[in-house]
């Protein structure tokens, strides 16, 4: 197994396959309490994350902003007191690509610094 935080999106363009079915899960092994969700049927990594109060949660969220602008990569963010909630899919092929799990390791990553 690799370590998908250390890996590098790739450019990624509208046509471009999703993850198969046995690589998805093969990937998905590797981020822990990640789990895939459909939302307006686009299947998306959805993870989400405690915190002591809000301004944590906005500190992390803030973090994932620059994450995700270093790598022109964007997720939903959802931010509540105490909580904080991070949906990754790819847009341009409405689902999801190695990057979503790349950019979920970097996220806990993140989270774990």
């Amino acid at each position: 197994m690799t370590n998908l935080a250390g890996e590098s999106c790739s450019a990624c363009k509208p046509g471009a396959p999703t993850v198969p079915g046995a690589e998805r899960q093969q990937l998905l092994q590797q981020l822990p309490d990640w789990r895939i969700v459909a939302c307006d049927d686009v299947e998306q990594l959805q993870k989400t994350y405690s915190f002591k109060n809000f301004d944590d949660a906005l500190d992390f969220a803030n973090a994932i902003g620059e994450l995700a602008e270093g790598a022109n990569h964007h997720p939903a963010i959802l931010i509540e007191w105490g909580k904080a909630t991070v949906k990754w899919w790819t847009h341009a092929i409405g689902g999801l690509h190695r990057n979503d799990f790349i950019m979920a390791a970097k996220t806990d990553f993140l989270h774990n610094k």
